[in-house]
């Protein structure tokens, strides 16, 4: 049988699908070889930039392989770094640790981690972790090495340690306060050598407790150690006050100052607690709220007493008058009597009188002292010329100079001095001292006035005498209630209260007064008065060119009531309104008569002084305003209270316009104008 062979040829589709399979199979033979050759190149770029440096090493320590990273920080090109030995980058000191960590690892199989100094070629040093572990390659052992400069964090660590001693020694030599450092629920981690001083327990003790122990018991029922705690969370710090508990069960008064402790992005680590006993400095304000209650108990006693001495001497005053007038009375009609009286009466008549009229100067003084200092004496300080008051005062005491033959010298005033003061007043101080330089002068003596300007803008009024004079010690005690300074059994008579009544009228109107005087040559008594401008008045019954009074359309008469108490400002304001022929003006002297005249009279404007006797200006305003008859008048304050807390005082009460003292005429009648006008606007 012959042999057949047959052969099959593939169909040409069939090998047009092979080709483009084998044609894929090559293109993802390519890709996958380029996937390889990438992957190689990062795990190379890896290796070779990674931060840490990588070093293989023979079991004899030699350097096989190292990379980048691990020959920079070695200071070597990798090159020279190939077969050398690695313990010779290991500072000696650290040598023999890394023999036998070395040693340790090609013995057993495992992973191993050292610190170690290394110097590098260049003399420098870093301080390097090592993670170690054994490999086999080709029945070879080799050492994988993993290097990293951790030289910040070593140094870091022994700032670290270095604070923390510090900061544990600072806290240990503070032996008067307690510290405390607190987990965040409130338990005890540490405390200081002051703590255990204050409270009695040893660390061992206290470590791990909670603070709440240190609480007395009520306390810790109310829950107040879990309330300080959240307010200290809330805000950051709280100090306060309270009872604490030591070991032995005793309380003390304690300060506490606690704060948070929070880490780098505020999340709460804890707290920080200080205490100071503070038992003593307790002890002290106690002593001190104590003492301070027996002072206002004593100052009220005072106060209380010192109103009933008033009372009692204007009782007194009252009481000593009644027969003293009948004493006086009868002793001058005596005196005067058709048939005069014998030689030896007419010595006692005398007599009477005299005493008498001692009597009565010992009351006048003792009852103006006892209402200067309880405070009721109210003055009217005015613009004063000081030309006008001195011949006044000239006028009264000369003849008492002319007695003694004493010749006065008074200032001529070329230049024209003004003061605030209260008129009255002020004569009865120059008065008060022109007589005592007059009394205590000697025969034929000189007593000498004279007025400049000071400083500050006050005026200095001096009253000289040429007399006997007043030793030092003596002159240290002017102004003492009852020392007549060693006259008491002297011819001249006296009570001693003058003076004193003297400087209280002078510190009421915001002077002051002194003296100066020498054994045999004489004294200078000075007061300062405030220094005050010139009154703007005009003079007649003119008015200033700058100002015409307004003719309302009203043919009507106006009235404007004033309710004032001093004469001199009623005076003045009655010849302004002279030149305002529609305008009628009545007057009162007090509050309450003001009222009275209003509700009356129905005035188109009121004129209104604050300071009044019975009830003040403001007062009366406020009643006017309640009353439906008179609450539509506008009411013009004219005050000097001119500080502008009492502007404003005038102006929240509701005053149509608030005028001060001294009057300016231009001001005045504006305001004055204003009013009236508001009033026929029916406004």
């Amino acid at each position: 049988m012959s042999n057949i062979q047959i052969e099959l040829v593939p169909h040409r589709h069939e090998s047009r699908a092979l080709q483009t399979k084998l044609e894929i199979q090559n293109v993802d033979l390519r890709r996958a070889q380029m996937d390889i050759e990438e992957s190689r190149d990062r795990y190379i770029d890896l290796y070779e930039f990674a931060p840490i440096g990588y070093l293989t090493l023979t079991c004899d320590g030699m350097i096989s392989e190292v990379n980048l990273t691990g020959a920079a920080l070695l200071g070597m090109a990798r090159n020279k770094l190939i077969n050398r030995r690695f313990d010779s980058f290991v500072t000696a000191d650290d040598r023999g640790r890394w023999h036998s960590y070395f040693l340790n690892l090609f013995q057993s199989i495992g992973r191993k981690v050292c610190e170690l100094v290394i110097q590098r070629k260049d003399g420098t040093f870093f301080h390097a972790q090592l993670d170690c572990q054994r490999t086999q390659s080709d029945d070879t052992s080799l050492m994988r090495i993993a290097l990293t400069d951790i030289t910040e964090r070593i140094q870091t660590a022994v700032k670290l340690r270095k604070a923390d001693a510090s900061l544990r020694l600072m806290l240990e030599s503070v032996t008067d306060c307690a510290i405390f450092m607190l987990d965040t629920k409130g338990y005890v981690e540490s405390w200081n050598s002051g703590a255990q001083l204050l409270y009695g327990y040893s660390a061992e003790e206290i470590i791990g407790q909670h603070f709440s122990r240190f609480y007395q018991p009520e306390d810790i029922n109310r829950g107040q150690p879990q309330r300080e705690l959240d307010a200290v969370i809330a805000q950051e710090r709280l100090e306060v006050e309270g009872w604490r508990v030591r070991k032995d069960g005793s309380s003390y008064w304690a300060n506490v100052v606690i704060s948070t402790m929070r880490d780098e992005i505020g999340n709460l680590c804890g707290f920080v607690r200080l205490t100071r006993d503070f038992s003593e400095h307790r002890r002290h304000e106690l002593l001190l709220i104590e003492k301070n209650i027996e002072l206002e108990r004593a100052k009220a006693a005072a106060e209380k007493a010192n109103l009933a001495k008033s009372e009692f001497i204007s009782r007194m005053s009252h009481e000593l008058r009644t027969p003293l007038n009948a004493i006086l009375g009868f002793a001058q009609l005596l005196e005067a009597s058709i048939l005069p009286p014998s030689a030896i009466q007419s010595i006692r008549l005398q007599q009477i009188l005299k005493a008498g009229w001692y009597l009565l100067d010992l009351i006048n003084e003792i009852l103006d002292l006892a209402v200067i200092e309880s405070g009721k004496l109210t003055l009217s300080t005015e613009p004063l010329s000081l030309a006008k008051v001195m011949l006044e005062c000239q006028a009264i005491i000369e003849p008492q100079a002319q007695e003694r033959d004493i010749k006065l010298i008074f200032p001529k005033f070329t230049i024209p001095y003004f003061v605030r003061a209260d008129r009255i007043r002020l004569k009865e101080v120059l008065i008060n001292l022109l007589s005592n330089a007059i009394k205590y002068n000697r025969e034929q003596g000189m007593v000498e006035v004279t007025c400049a300007e000071s400083t500050s803008g006050r005026i200095r009024i001096c009253i000289k005498d040429n007399g006997i004079g007043l030793s030092p010690e003596k002159l240290s005690q002017l102004f003492q209630p009852f020392n007549r300074l060693g006259q008491e059994n002297g011819i001249i008579e006296g009570t001693g209260i003058g003076l004193v009544v003297t400087k209280r009228l002078v510190d009421l109107m915001e002077g002051t007064i002194g003296a100066e005087s020498t054994v045999g040559v004489g004294s200078e008594f000075w007061i300062e008065l405030i220094q005050s401008n010139l009154p703007q008045l005009a003079t007649g019954n003119t008015m200033p060119a700058e100002h015409s009074p307004q003719t309302h359309e009203s043919s009507r008469q106006r009235i404007l009531l004033y309710v004032e108490d001093n004469p001199a400002n009623l005076l003045l304001v009655e010849q302004i309104i002279e030149s305002h022929p529609h305008v009628n003006m009545l007057s009162a002297r007090d509050g309450n008569h003001g009222v009275a005249l209003a509700r009356a009279h129905h005035p188109d404007v009121i004129l209104m002084d604050i300071n009044l006797p019975g009830i003040s200006g403001i007062e009366a305003m406020n009643i006017l305003r309640k009353d439906q008859t008179t609450k539509h008048i506008p009411i013009i304050a004219l005050s000097a209270n001119a500080m502008l807390r009492d502007i404003e005082k005038g102006q929240e009460a509701g005053f149509f316009r608030y005028l001060t003292k001294p009057i300016k005429i231009n001001e005045f009648m504006s305001a004055l104008d204003g009013a009236l006008g508001f009033v026929e606007k029916g406004l």
